[in-house]
């Protein structure tokens, strides 16, 4: 399994084989500490949530299917 990387503020996301840039089906694990408020019904509210830990296990293109086809490309008007 190969870890997809995350756009940053510099980077996007672009599919090499159709070239889409903003539809992406992401499939991720993350570890999560939460706190839970249950009312006096017993309906839960997740009032804080810490992400722990995340790792991006696919992307899939929403125009051509394609899975793991992702590159990093630049931002417009991002400084190289």
């Amino acid at each position: 399994m190969t870890t997809v990387p995350l756009p940053t503020d510099e980077t996007r996301w672009r599919c090499t084989l159709c070239g889409n840039l903003t539809r992406f089906d992401v499939t991720r694990s993350s570890k999560v500490v939460e706190y839970v408020h249950l009312d006096l019904a017993g309906e839960p509210t997740v009032e804080e949530r810490q992400v722990v830990s995340e790792t991006i296990e696919s992307v899939r293109c929403r125009w051509c299917n394609a899975v793991d086809q992702i590159e990093l490309v630049d931002r417009p008007g991002a400084e190289s």
